[in-house]
């Protein structure tokens, strides 16, 4: 089991971080020709900035168009960060003081994730419009997220696992030098599942992560009267004319 969970997580790496870079590249190379700031709009480029953080930290078109959604994306979110803050104990050594601080409250971030994520899912399950829209694959990310959530809490109040050894074998992946992975049932799911995330990640609706910070509607200032707007194709092409 040692051996195959060090092959999978060098798979799953692999995968996520080639995923990563060709789809941001994608984005990188997607022409957007016209301005299409969703207005009211900032017309300076610090005005983008500040719009830009109060999107990814406060979801604010989100809090706009539905409270209810906001409430319950902010709870994902916000319980996912300080569970992956968490985590880092396992990738660090000596572990950062900050990470030290975090623990206490990480432990408790996975109930709030977890609520999040209901919530999330009951808005899909139970709101007709949200309903209609909804495909097979958002239910799925949905009970992989919360089945991670779920097997991670069970480690810590049911069935534990010896989390010296999990670090130690994650700290031998790092340095190729894999080290035996404590036999747990629960872990093995855990693991599993979260290795499963990391291969489709690239490749579903989860990555609006990074792909808010290039989207036209937001990334744009609304200034097609002070400043003409050139895609870099059409800026080559006009060069070269």
């Amino acid at each position: 089991m040692s051996l195959f969970f060090a092959a999978l997580y060098y798979a799953a790496s692999l995968v996520l971080a080639g995923g990563l870079i060709y789809r941001i590249s994608d984005y990188l190379n997607t022409p957007a020709p016209l301005k299409i700031p969703t207005t009211p709009a900032p017309t300076t480029g610090g005005g983008v900035v500040l719009r830009m953080a109060r999107e990814v930290f406060f979801f604010e078109s989100l809090f706009k168009g539905s409270l209810w959604t906001w409430g319950f994306g902010m709870l994902f979110h916000g319980g996912l960060a300080l569970v992956l803050m968490r985590h880092l104990r396992y990738f660090t050594q000596p572990v950062w003081s900050w990470v030290d601080l975090v623990q206490p409250f990480g432990i408790y971030a996975g109930f709030v994730m977890a609520i999040g994520l209901t919530g999330l899912w009951g808005r899909r399950l139970f709101v007709d419009r949200i309903r209609y829209i909804s495909t097979p694959s958002d239910h799925l990310m949905l009970a992989l997220l919360l089945s991670i959530a779920a097997s991670g809490l069970s480690m810590k109040f049911l069935l534990h696992a010896d989390i010296i050894g999990v670090k130690a074998f994650f700290l031998g992946l790092m340095r190729f030098d894999p080290q035996p992975l404590p036999q747990n049932p629960l872990l093995y799911v855990h693991l599993t599942l979260v290795a499963t995330l990391m291969i489709i990640f690239p490749f579903s609706k989860l990555l609006h992560a990074p792909g808010v910070f290039f989207s036209p509607s937001r990334n744009q200032a609304d200034n097609p009267r002070e400043h003409r707007h050139l895609s870099s194709w059409a800026a080559k092409l006009e060069s070269e004319g």
